[in-house]
């Protein structure tokens, strides 16, 4: 039976995989922020799901409740950083604070919870790190420059994290979602207000595609927990998992359009050596 802990199970991503992992007969630590949501989350499995009250912005709560999981319930062999939420907004328009936010949510808080949890694993020699960062991680939109940032930034302290730790038997992963049946593109998205009249014809119409697509993305959260599930139990995962065809689609056109670039500018790249 393993423990896990994910951030963020009152709903989207981390309550699918939370229901996946107690339907397989797991124990699940999950963080929420408010007392209602708690109750809610224990009553889907009593004595093994257990609801935290944290918020991941709060850096000097998470070690604690790190603690008490451990003292309490046991260790953790799982960790899931799926807590965060999207910013929609142009960078000329964005608010420094709108950055730091987001950056607070989606990259802090899963480093600080990362570092309250890694010591732990790494006595014991064992234990799975995984970051929901997104396909938005690889590969960019416009409209969503302060997110991308947040997601890049997660995937590269990922893929660094996976070289140090993996000689002490800890994986880490990183997982890339595509467009998902959850509430990111609606009540969980902060957007920015519009103003500059410049940009109206490039953003008015993504905002209004973004916001009538949510609810009818092609990803099914369920299928997603599925596939963390078979993750979970490989013996040699992977640094980095696309999930859904629209995410290996796109980032696949991302690294074809680098590669094209790069080689058109080959030449001047490799003008900066110096001199044999």
């Amino acid at each position: 039976m393993r423990i896990w802990f994910i951030t963020g199970v009152s709903s989207g991503f981390g309550r699918a995989i939370a229901e996946a992992a107690l339907a397989a007969g797991d124990v699940v630590a999950g963080s929420v922020r408010k007392e209602s949501d708690r109750a809610a989350f224990e009553a889907l499995a009593p004595g093994r799901a257990h609801g935290v009250l944290l918020d991941v912005t709060d850096e000097a709560a998470i070690p604690l409740a790190i603690d008490r999981i451990e003292w309490e319930i046991g260790a953790i062999g799982i960790l899931i950083n799926n807590a965060g939420y999207g910013h929609e907004g142009l960078v000329e328009e964005s608010t420094m604070d709108e950055l730091r936010r987001q950056f607070d949510a989606n990259v802090f808080g899963a480093v600080a919870t990362i570092k309250a949890v890694l010591p732990r694993m790494r006595a014991r020699r064992a234990g799975h790190i995984l970051n929901i960062t997104s396909m938005g991680g690889l590969m960019t939109m416009p409209g969503l420059a302060y997110y991308h940032g947040s997601k890049f930034a997660l995937e590269g302290i990922s893929e660094s994290l996976g070289k140090e730790v993996k000689h002490l038997g800890i994986h880490v992963t990183a997982i890339e979602p595509g467009s998902f049946r959850t509430d990111w593109a609606g009540r969980s998205m902060v957007r920015a207000a519009r103003s500059i009249a410049d940009y109206d014809a490039l953003m008015d119409p993504i905002r209004e595609r973004r916001q009538a697509a949510s609810g009818r993305q092609l990803g099914d959260p369920a299928r997603l927990a599925a596939a963390v599930m078979t993750l979970v139990a490989a013996n040699d995962p992977p640094a980095h998992l696309l999930l859904g065809s629209d995410a290996s689609r796109l980032v696949a056109e991302k690294l074809a359009g680098l590669n094209a670039e790069f080689e058109a500018w080959e030449e001047v790249t490799l003008s900066t050596d110096m001199p044999v």
